[in-house]
């Protein structure tokens, strides 16, 4: 290692150091443990160009251990990305910095993936790179790979702990995919101590059993040995990647070192102090950096710059031999431009009862063949989901052009690829299973929704009507889960009119996932129904009185009911509303008047009818209203019969709505 390469590594660990300590949290033990390794690959290996962070063709690099974010900062600062400056180093954890605990996607410029759950960076890794080799397999042309990069990810034990680094690297090792190169910082240490207490299988033989390449780094600060696995790593053609290298958690500060206390603390002013004279730095200040390794830095950069230039000179050449494939590119990286709110196509059904899992599945063919980059698939329940694209093939291991994935039983893991696969760009991703399963989908969710990605998630079985599999496949709480999340959109459509346009709503999000909960039982077509679902609650059914006698509001597979109480009480003369509110989310976005002329706060009396727990309806229904709702978990019996069983009939509706009059 030279002299100057030596300052460069220890520069991260300053910087790093002395950010953790003026905000007097954080955690400095990655920083300090993984410099070296970071240097190396961003500084020899990555294609990358820090003057242009969205550069397609750029190598992908994920911190999956985000508490280490520092790390992440000094290399962002060091190489000049978006002019992060050491005042933003200063502010780090500090309200409305640029340096925030964790990586924020879309906050802080060069950071590729939100990341602070651990593992969730290996999972989006996967999705990232089953883009680029899907993306390759589209585009590249002899003597034109126009899409050939890596993706790299950096965690460490308590990633490897995580059960969806597993789901995620079975998968990764299932599809080969060669561009996807994994470091294990190897240090042993987790904050309650040696990682012994609780973790002591065989990391590699694990991996290798997944059908990676394996490769061991014995000295986590020797350069030559971390460029030599990566260039192997490189040089594997039919396996992804592991590289164990083995550091000490909190290098260089001799009373920290190798001890669980340097992982997630301030190091102390006496022990910043004690770290630079151990690494011979020449001045104490706070985030002092000597000017011949920021010299040193931009060289780096500045021959980086050149590998973006020698690449834009390939795809000139590439566009011009092949008009037709850029044409195609830029439908791929330039978002859909089609007007599919009056594309008549998009919006046709047959007026017949269907379950909206089924008229999803008619969706999601159609929508493949308007939009050539969407992708996706589902957790080993295609056939259930009904989400297999027609004539688009599989992504498999022998061909990556294939639309159709096929996740195996891992929604975890999904959830996460499919991130990566929306992070990577030029990709419209999906993914899929039971609605109950959501618990499983729901922690990469909220990063999707962290993030603002437009991932949709098809979500099947909504309710008790899945009936004899039971209360374990009968999602209750569910909805309300996911309706609970901030800048996430749930849609529970109640018929094919309501299901096109929660599937418009997906594909022409840019900023919002989006869940789509669908039956497993028919449902007749409404009348009533149309485009006003895309405003989340409109009225389906009106009362012919200036003031209504009451509303009955419904989503999904229960606005029928409403529908046929509101017929019932008609014979009574109580002249109701019904109002269908297939998603609150986008309801709440709607004007005040707009939901006022839907809701009148003049009309006390509201019911509202859904097959699952009823918290967060409380807000339409009011102090005087009523509820038609599940109280428990369901039951295994065929799903007329539940629906019976647990009060979700036209007679109680009716008689719930009635006692409201008394």
């Amino acid at each position: 290692m030279s002299k100057i390469e030596e300052m460069s590594v220890n520069a991260i660990r300053i910087l790093a150091a002395d950010a953790v300590q003026k905000a007097n949290s954080g955690h400095p033990g990655l920083p300090l443990g993984s410099a070296a390794m970071a240097y190396e690959l961003w500084a020899k290996h990555m294609k990358h160009n820090p003057k242009n962070p969205k550069w397609i063709n750029r190598d992908r690099f994920i911190l999956s251990g985000g508490h280490g974010s520092t790390l992440l900062y000094s290399l962002l600062h060091l190489f000049g990305y978006g002019d992060l400056s050491t005042e933003d180093l200063a502010q780090f954890r500090q309200d409305g910095s640029l340096t925030p605990g964790h990586p924020e996607y879309g906050h802080t410029v060069g950071v590729e993936a939100t990341t602070g759950p651990l593992g969730a960076g290996m999972g989006m890794s996967v999705g990232m790179a089953m883009a680029e080799a899907h993306l390759s397999a589209i585009f590249n042309k002899d003597s034109f790979p126009v899409v050939d990069h890596y993706t790299y990810v950096l965690g460490g034990d308590g990633c490897m702990m995580e059960g969806i680094s597993s789901e995620a690297f079975s998968l990764a090792g299932t599809l080969e995919l060669s561009k996807l190169i994994v470091f294990y910082d190897s240090n042993k240490i987790s904050i309650e101590g040696s990682t012994d207490i609780a973790f002591t299988e065989d990391v590699e033989k694990r991996m290798q059993a997944f059908g990676f390449q394996t490769l061991v780094v014995e000295d986590g600060n020797d350069l030559d040995e971390i460029g030599k696995a990566i260039t192997a790593a490189k040089a594997e053609k039919s396996k992804p990647s592991f590289i164990i290298v083995k550091t000490q958690i909190g290098y260089g500060c001799p009373a920290k070192q190798g001890k669980a206390s340097a992982h997630g603390e301030p190091l102390g002013v006496e022990n910043v102090a004690a770290l630079k004279e151990n690494l011979g730095w020449e001045k104490q200040d706070a985030f002092y950096i000597p000017q011949a390794v920021y010299e040193h830095y931009e060289a780096i950069a500045d021959k980086n710059a050149q590998d973006e230039a020698a690449w834009n000179a390939l795809f000139a050449s590439y566009s011009e031999k092949y008009p037709e494939m850029k044409k195609m590119w830029d439908t791929y990286f330039s978002g859909n431009t089609q007007d599919l709110l009056n594309n008549e196509t998009f919006w046709a059904y047959n007026d017949k009862p269907d379950a909206t899992r089924n008229l999803s599945g008619i969706m999601i063919n159609r929508i493949k063949d308007m939009l050539p980059n969407f992708i996706g698939g589902s957790a080993d329940l295609a056939p259930s989901n009904k989400t297999n694209m027609k004539d688009a093939g599989d992504f498999a291991k022998e061909s990556y052009a294939g639309r159709n994935i096929h996740f195996g039983v891992r929604e975890l893991a999904m959830a996460a690829i499919g991130n990566g696969l929306a992070l990577h760009g030029g990709l419209r991703a999906f993914v899929a299973t039971f609605f109950v399963f959501s618990d499983y989908v729901k922690p990469m969710a909220r990063l999707a929704a962290l993030m603002g990605l437009p991932v949709t998630y098809v979500l099947t079985h909504d309710s008790i009507g899945v009936g004899e599999d039971g209360p374990t496949h009968e999602p209750i709480e569910q909805l309300a889960m996911l309706r609970a999340m901030p800048n996430f959109t749930v849609f529970r459509p109640a018929d094919a009119t309501e299901t096109c346009a929660a599937w418009y709503y997906a594909i022409t999000s840019t900023k919002t996932p989006t869940a789509l909960v669908l039956t497993r039982q028919n449902l007749p077509q409404l009348a009533g129904s149309s485009k006003e679902a895309l405003k989340g609650g409109y009225v389906l059914a009106d009362s012919s009185k200036a003031i209504p006698d009451g509303i009955i509001m419904a989503s999904g597979s229960e606005v029928e009911l409403a529908v046929s109480a509101k017929k019932e009480l008609a014979k009574e003369g109580i002249d109701v509303r019904v109002v269908s509110v297939p998603s609150m989310d986008i309801f709440e976005a709607q004007t005040v008047e707009y939901k006022e002329s839907v809701m009148p706060k003049a009309v006390r009396n509201r019911v509202v009818v859904e097959a699952a727990a009823d918290f967060g309806w409380g807000k339409y229904v009011g102090l005087d209203g009523a509820y038609v709702t599940m109280h428990g978990f369901g039951a295994s019996a065929p799903a007329k019969t539940l629906f019976e069983k647990f009060g979700f009939t036209t007679q109680n509706v009716v008689a719930t709505f009635k006692s409201l009059l008394k």
